[in-house]
């Protein structure tokens, strides 16, 4: 049992016994017929308090082609309540804009990254710069100049101590020559991660890349990384053998382990994973398939947190925050700010009937405002 008990640290985000944590839900960003798919979002804090919330708003369809921009809704109450959506970036001459990071950087300055497919074999991510806490934002550029389709899910852009950026990325190549006729990618993926040291300005590739080491559909897809306490990068994918798969760099990114199965088992879903303020634990937002609670194999349920002590080797902990397994709970961002988290994710309800779209039950985004120390507890 000593190994599941809290450090001092995290000790010091526990809750008077007399007080229940905070756990609820404050915000849906309702689909309508309109926008059949809220999605993909990251949130960012403004130094004047308000809370934004950026992420894809489709427009013609729920689909992964479906045109689509990028939106935005925000607080001004630390996330009890939120704004009407505008659009911030619309897609223009692109299918869709979305899957959207945002990051404050070390020089004050705000970064926002999203995805942008030009069409079904090139898709790519842009990034602006924002001086004015999001007023206005610099021309987009591109972290990958060369055509593909490289997958970058929200909420994943971090920035190392060294003040490197880091970008994770799954690239699927084309299934034949685009001279011939290419006309979809091949859905096994392969990691790699783009690297500046330059605030953005400029971009490389990392030395290795990986795909997965058995037989697999899936490959690596959708990955992630956080640095841990001791500098090491640990950085993960989802894939279609039952768990997320993991890497590791001790050099900043450059170069990284072999991946390896993990602790995380779910069905092919990306995972979302932040360090808790004041702690060297890692918190992780995923669909939990281990058993432990009741899943339907089909689906991305249930949506569980779960903390690792020991930098993603093992995770205890485990939490419900949403157990309808009937439904889709996926894409997760994960924010810390005035002393709570917030969380937004995307609900696909089971029925799909012009009804349920009526009521915006297909492709809600959903915002969750929880008390860190609800993490903490163990299941009652």
């Amino acid at each position: 049992m000593k190994n599941l008990l809290p450090s001092l640290a995290l000790l010091a985000l526990l809750p008077r016994l007399a007080a229940a944590p905070e756990n609820r839900i404050v915000w849906n960003v309702n689909a309508s017929p309109e926008h059949q798919r809220n999605t993909e979002g990251a949130f960012i804090t403004l130094k004047s308090g308000r809370i934004a919330l950026y992420y894809s708003q489709f427009e013609s369809g729920k689909e992964d082609y479906s045109r689509g921009s990028v939106a935005e809704v925000h607080s001004d109450d630390q996330g009890l309540s939120w704004s009407s959506p505008r659009v911030v970036f619309p897609h223009g001459d692109f299918l869709n804009a979305g899957s959207v990071s945002l990051l404050r950087l070390a020089d004050g300055r705000i970064a926002i990254l999203y995805a942008v497919k030009r069409s079904n074999l090139d898709c790519r991510p842009l990034i602006r710069f924002s001086d004015d806490e999001t007023a206005t934002w610099s021309e987009p550029r591109n972290i990958i100049d060369a055509p593909g389709y490289f997958v970058v899910n929200n909420d994943r852009l971090i920035q190392t101590r060294s003040g490197r950026l880091i970008v994770p990325a799954a690239f699927h190549r084309a299934l034949v020559p685009v001279d011939r006729g290419a006309t979809t990618v091949d859905s096994r993926a392969i990691t790699l991660w783009y690297l500046s040291d330059d605030a953005g300005r400029t971009w490389r590739q990392s030395e290795t890349w990986w795909s997965i080491p058995v037989r697999s559909e899936s490959g690596l897809q959708e990955p992630g990384v956080v640095e841990l306490a001791d500098g090491t990068l640990f950085s993960w994918a989802r894939t279609d053998r039952g768990c997320e798969y993991a890497f590791r760099s001790t050099d900043g990114g450059t170069t990284w382990s072999a991946p390896v199965p993990t602790d995380l088992k779910s069905p092919l879903s990306p995972a979302s994973i932040k360090r808790l303020p004041g702690s060297d634990a890692l918190l992780a937002i995923y669909d939990d398939h281990s058993g432990r609670f009741p899943f339907d194999p089909s689906r991305r349920a249930p949506l569980v947190a779960a903390v690792s002590r020991d930098g993603g080797r093992t995770w205890g902990l485990q939490r419900v925050l949403e157990g309808a397994t009937m439904n889709w709970y996926c894409y997760t961002s994960i924010h810390f700010t005035g002393g709570h988290a917030l969380l937004a994710y995307w609900v696909k309800d089971d029925k799909l009937t012009p009804e349920t779209i009526a009521k915006g039950r297909m492709g809600r985004l959903r915002i969750r405002r929880v008390d860190p120390s609800w993490f903490l507890q163990t299941e009652k």
